[in-house]
């Protein structure tokens, strides 16, 4: 395989989407053992085997989706639908990297091996299956995501709190209802199966109703379940002049940076109309950027300094 190909093998594998696996932080980040070398290392790992298991999902999907992907005005740019890769050697690549992922995973523990397979086969048959369903296709991709979350449990061995888990399922519900109702109205339903069977109220439902789930599963998280207490000298100040601050729910401060978030990511759905590509409102849009970074900073400094 010459550079050339293996240019058009890297943009097949869609760098720009391992953003996601970033979910997989979640166990340790909320645990209070992101600064633990090991696991933070072996964190690590696990990111890149999962990046290497989602690049394997989204080449095999180009595969199948190859004549919806040539009638699409953004996908058909994309090296399959567009021939710079063929079928045989995209095949020949999935082949490779689904083995390869598989094996490291297997070095690493037989439960997370398994993981790796069920996520591995949950994208094989929603590429033939499930996304051809309406509904079932967005709660395929939400499970994705739990399995990358779960994947950081079993690799750092914290339990992810009930709570967190279902504000990553319903965020991950949102942000699916988000994207196909952008498909719905810019597209039509000839680039993709299921959109045939939707229809343009169903999905704001969707999209209204998995966000509103979203920001009560988080305001439940923040109020029932305490951070760990981690002793720092900060934490022992705080304790000693004031003894009531460690009973205090102080997660709640970041709920209206969560509520800001989905606010601002269906802003930029219905008024500028960018829901197709939530990657790139991620990482492109400064004010959700921000948004995330601020709620970032004071997330690590409540479990890990306070």
């Amino acid at each position: 395989m010459n550079l050339l190909k293996l240019k058009y093998v890297l943009l097949a594998a869609r760098p720009n989407q391992w953003v996601k696996n970033l979910v997989i932080f979640t166990s340790i980040l909320f645990a209070g053992q992101l600064f633990d070398k090991s696991l933070f290392l072996n964190t690590i790992l696990g990111f890149l085997i999962f990046c290497l298991l989602s690049s394997t999902s989204y080449i095999l999907n180009d595969i199948i989706d190859y004549p919806f992907d040539r009638k699409h005005p953004l996908k058909k740019h994309r090296p399959i639908a567009s021939g710079q890769l063929s079928i045989p050697d995209a095949t020949f690549v999935v082949f490779i990297m689904s083995l390869a992922s598989l094996i490291l995973s297997l070095f690493f523990s037989i439960p997370f091996f398994l993981v790796a397979l069920i996520f591995l086969l949950l994208h094989f048959f929603y590429s033939l299956y499930f996304k051809q369903k309406p509904i079932l296709d967005i709660f395929a991709i939400s499970f994705s995501f739990l399995l990358r979350a779960y994947a950081g449990s079993v690799i750092s061995g914290y339990h992810i709190q009930i709570w967190l888990l279902l504000t990553i399922f319903f965020a991950s519900l949102f942000i699916a209802a988000v994207k196909r109702h952008a498909e719905f109205v810019n597209q039509g339903k000839e680039t993709r199966s299921s959109l045939r069977q939707y229809r343009e109220a169903l999905l704001l439902f969707l999209t209204n109703s998995f966000a509103t789930l979203t920001i009560t599963a988080y305001s439940l998280y923040t109020f029932l379940e305490r951070p760990p207490l981690i002793q720092t000298q900060l934490s022992e100040v705080f304790s000693y002049f004031l003894p009531d601050f460690e009973a205090r729910k102080w997660f709640m401060v970041t709920i209206p940076l969560v509520v800001y978030g989905i606010a601002r990511y269906g802003q930029l759905l219905y008024a500028r109309d960018q829901g197709e590509a939530p990657e790139k409102l991620i990482t492109r849009d400064r004010p959700l950027m921000l948004t995330m970074f601020l709620w970032g900073i004071i997330v690590i400094s409540l479990i890990y300094f306070f």
